[in-house]
Order: C-alpha cells, then structure tokens, then sequence
C-alpha cells in the first residue's frame, strides 16, 4: 500500500514538472532587460573650432634710430597704449594640444623727442619733436599646452610665430634750435612730415591663461599674451623749408613690443564625441520556441 502512494506520487511529480517547466522559461524570457549602464563622461576628442578676441595693450618704448647722419639722440620716448581685436580658425587635437591661426588688427601712437649738435657742440642743438600713429596687422600660427581641467577651468601656455604688417602714419616732426646757451632755446627748427610706410617683420608671442567651460563647445578665455612685432619705419621727411639739408631723413623703430591682456572666445565646431565602453555583462541569453 505504502509503495503505492509512494509511485502515485512520483507520477504527480513529473506530472507538475513537464507541465510547468515551459511556463517557468516563457517567465524567464519575459524578464525585463538589466537597468543601462550609466553614460560615460564626455571626452572631448580633437576638431575644429573658431576663437575671437579683443584686448588692451601696454607698450614698451621702441628704440629709434635715424638716417640723417648727425648722430641723434633720442629721449622721452613713449608710447601710448592701445587696443586690438582678432578672429582666428583652430584645431583641438585631444585634450592637452591644440593649435589655431589668428589675424588682427591693432593701433597705437607714438611720441619722442631728440636732438643732434649742428655745430659739432651744444651752440648748434637742434631738438625736434616727433609723434604719429603706429597701425598693425598681425598674423600668428598658435600652439597650446592645456595642463588639465578643474572646476571646468583649464590653464594654458602656449606660443606662436608670424609676421607683422607695421605701419607709420602721420608722423610730424618739430623743434628749435639752440644758437645762444645751452638753456635758451629760441631758434625754431624747419618742421615738416615723414611719408607713410608699411613694413612686413618678424613676429613672435608668449601665451598663458585660463580658459572657463561655459559649455562643452564654448569657452571663454582670460590672458596675458607677450607679443614682439618686429620693426617698421617712416618714409622719407618732407621738410616745409626745401632748404633744410635734413629732407631725406628716415626714422626706424626696432624691438616693437607689446605686453597684451585679453578676453577670448572658442567655439566647437560639432559635438564633443563619447568614449564607447565596453559591456559589462554579456547580453542575457533569450530562448525561442
């Protein structure tokens, strides 16, 4: 009796087990999927980009030499500051190296007074006052170095080479002539204007800043920028009084220095491309019948 109800039993059991097997992988296969992985922070990874900028200028005083052959001496040499303003296309190659090319325009005066002895000592000095507007435009090949990002504000270094496009306008020249003692002076000068000039330098620059994510594609730059723009020079004077034996001067300035801060802007073009993970699972294994 007892082996009975231990086979009818058994019997049950299969029973329920060939009827719910199926039932249980049908529930198995309805499963919903693992939650998705959470997204990967954006990399960005190189493209190009446009920048902008605009900034103020200090100038260092020039060093100025003259062709009139009267050994002159220059003083008071001053230059007014300025401002300028670019635009420029680059490329960010990863996240440490990029490179752009830039093109602006800047303008400044300058002022200086000189003298040389017509006479061989101070009875014959002749001082002359010369001032005129100094344009430029410069073209530079960037590289930078960003040294990582914190807080979404990265610092750079950087430099860059080029050349200058320096031009003298308007340059006036003026003064007297000292015949009575070497505090008198009371004889005025033959004034006159030196032709305008441009001239194509060497030019060269040393970046460092910070740069602030406003978003992914757009940033915002605070720098210093070194900037040596080469020489230039005036064309020939034009002296009011044809007598004047000094008519075929021309005036040169070298070692044309600019200390730059500015305010610039990058924008990227395209979208910032996300680094693909690899799974962390394999996918689950889905039954058909």
């Amino acid at each position: 009796m007892a082996r009975s109800k231990l086979h009818a039993l058994a019997r049950v059991a299969t029973l329920v087990a060939s009827v719910g097997a199926p039932s249980l992988a049908a529930a198995a296969d309805l499963l919903p999927p693992p939650p998705p992985l959470p997204e990967p922070a954006v990399e960005f990874a190189g493209g190009w980009y446009l920048r902008g900028d605009v900034g103020a200028s200090v100038y260092t005083a020039p060093r100025y030499s003259a062709t009139d052959g009267n050994n002159t001496v220059f003083f008071n040499e001053a230059q007014a500051g300025g401002f300028f303003a670019g635009a420029g296309v680059g490329y960010q190659f990863n996240s440490f190296l990029r490179a752009d090319v830039t093109g602006e325009y800047r303008s400044t005066q300058l002022r200086l007074g000189s003298y040389f002895d017509f006479n061989g000592d101070v009875s014959g000095r002749n001082f002359n006052l010369t001032n005129g507007n100094y344009d430029s435009a410069v073209v530079l090949a960037n590289g930078y170095f960003d040294l990582g990002t914190w807080y979404g504000i990265t610092p750079f270094v950087g430099g860059g080479v080029g050349v200058a496009f320096n031009y003298f306008q308007g340059f006036t020249d003026s003064g007297v002539t000292n015949f009575v003692s070497p505090n008198l002076y009371n004889q005025p000068t033959s004034p006159g204007y030196f032709k305008s000039k441009s001239t194509e330098s060497f030019a060269w620059a040393l970046h460092a800043g910070l740069a602030y994510d406003v978003t992914p594609n757009f940033k915002v730059e605070l720098a210093y920028r070194y900037l040596n723009l080469g020489h230039g020079q005036t064309g020939p004077l034009t002296c009011l009084d044809v007598s004047s034996p000094n008519c075929t001067t021309v005036l040169k300035a070298r070692d044309l220095e600019a200390h730059d801060v500015k305010i610039g802007l990058r924008y990227l073009l395209g979208t910032p491309v996300v680094a693909a993970l690899p799974p962390l699972m394999p996918e689950p294994l889905v039954r058909k019948y």
